[in-house]
């Protein structure tokens, strides 16, 4: 891998400065390139580089962005393996997880490219038959996009493709820790030659060129995906002016198992998701409420899994029994030890993993770790963990007191209910407080909206139901002569 500096993306061209930022392999905590890291003239260039290119990039008809989102898509396949490399190196994951994340923005690009082709006006009936009214969708002007390190080419894709479609210039900024491919993705646009400013990719310090950007009155529009506290934090910074946003935010997702349900299927999907990406998914299970009867298998039935799942890292193309990679680096690691440890002071047990995995002497790796007798008050079942641990959780096997602890967090992402009984799963489904209720197995798909209720985000990423957070609405109001 090069160890040359990629080049900011702003206005039409590739732009080098002065400052460059190191990227490291969190399985090896080995360099895999640099970014040029975008000083504040670099900000405010591609925020003036936007802000001009809104008037053309807006008019041009849903059909002719489109054709300019096809042209992206066809480049960026030509490019698969290369973009896919960096994934694996920037967040050291398995291979096949960086072409999960590489695929979606094919697909996104796709979907949404369908989506700007039928775009619609529509009308409004008028009661009193004085008046025609035309309603219109009209893109809210230029958006900020800041991403999380997670998926790098999947959070992308959640965000290029519907302000292409609505026809809003975007200044991305990708997180310090996974730049690469998002900055490969930059230079892609720069080789197509994409319309100045109508995306721009810069990178460096997190915090000050998010402040930046999100203090500048020429966004429209901020979005987001990371956690609570990032988003709020935005929204303050934000303040100097009307915005918008749309943010996709912390999880803290329950897992209700009740006796009838098919437990292979529901530890199949526990630990698949909370295993892969080594368990820094926001959708991923945190807490399992199992009922009492059934929670002994169950909890055998996780463990075969954890025990099973291989640990590491291939440097070349990948080894596909590899399971899980390493966490994004060595504070989140230190975080994770803290939070089993702190479990097992407070009465948890430690059933697999906890620690680091054998045979590996570097990199920020934790086997795959189950605790038990973990309580709502414990830190590890409040807080996120976006890591490879699950918690068996004590609870009644009362089905009001299930749907009360896991309603019990300021988050709303996501919830998962393994059941047989079709009028159980529907009455839960109601009850829990989450933007997504998964029931008997797991789909994400880019037509399918993404969202979270309470503190977990506003708006949805995904579907056609995305481009409402992009597009503001206009009447255009006629009266009629005669």
């Amino acid at each position: 891998m090069t160890q040359e500096a990629l080049p900011l993306y702003l206005g039409g061209a590739l732009v080098q400065g002065s400052d460059t930022l190191d990227v490291i392999n969190p399985a090896t905590d080995q360099k895999v390139g640099a970014i040029i890291a975008a000083a504040p003239d670099h900000v405010d260039a591609a925020l003036k580089a936007a802000e001009d290119a809104f008037p053309s990039w807006s008019t041009l008809s849903g059909a002719q962005r489109a054709d300019w989102m096809d042209k992206l898509r066809e480049a960026i396949a030509v490019k698969a393996e290369h973009l896919k490399q960096l994934v694996h190196l920037e967040m050291g994951k398995p291979m096949g997880g960086a072409t999960e994340d590489f695929e979606m923005l094919l697909h996104s690009l796709e979907f949404y490219a369908g989506e700007a082709r039928n775009l619609k006006s529509g009308t409004l009936p008028d009661p009193a038959g004085t008046h025609t009214h035309e309603i219109i969708k009209e893109p809210v002007g230029v958006v900020g996009a800041f991403l999380a390190w997670n998926f790098p080419l999947l959070n992308l894709a959640y965000k290029l493709g519907p302000t292409l479609a609505a026809g809003c210039p975007i200044i991305i900024k990708p997180s310090a820790k996974t730049p690469l491919s998002t900055y490969a993705v930059g230079a892609i646009c720069a080789e197509i030659g994409l319309p100045a400013g109508v995306v721009n990719v810069i990178g460096g310090d997190d915090v000050a060129i998010g402040n930046q950007i999100s203090s500048s009155p020429i966004p429209a529009m901020l979005t987001l995906i990371g956690s609570t506290q990032t988003g709020v934090h935005v929204m303050k910074t934000g303040a100097t002016s009307i915005k918008r946003y749309s943010m996709e935010l912390g999880g803290n997702a329950p897992v209700l198992v009740f006796e009838d349900a098919d437990l292979d299927l529901a530890a199949d999907i526990i630990t698949a998701l909370k295993f892969g990406n080594s368990g820094q998914i926001c959708v991923a299970p945190n807490r399992v409420y199992a009922d009492a009867s059934i929670s002994v298998a169950l909890s055998d039935k996780i463990l075969e899994r954890a025990k099973a799942v291989k640990v590491g890292f291939a440097e070349d193309e990948g080894d596909e029994a590899i399971g899980m990679g390493p966490l994004i680096d060595h504070g989140s690691l230190r975080r994770i030890e803290a939070l089993i440890a702190d479990a097992v002071g407070g009465g948890a047990s430690v059933l697999t993993g906890g620690g680091s995995p054998e045979g590996i002497d570097k990199g920020a790796f934790l086997e795959p770790t189950v605790l038990t007798g973990v309580t709502n008050d414990m830190t590890i079942a409040s807080d996120e963990v976006f890591g490879p641990v699950i918690n068996l959780m004590q609870v009644e096997a009362d089905e009001e007191a299930m749907i009360a602890a896991a309603n019990n967090t300021e988050a709303g992402l996501t919830a998962y209910i393994f059941t047989q009984d079709a009028e159980r799963a529907n009455r839960l489904s109601r009850a829990l407080r989450f933007g997504e209720i998964q029931i008997n197995g797991v789909k994400y798909d880019i037509s399918l909206p993404h969202g979270g209720l309470k503190q977990s985000g506003i708006g949805v990423d995904c579907s056609h139901l995305a481009l409402d957070d992009y597009f503001a609405t206009k009447r255009i109001s006629t009266a009629i002569s005669g």
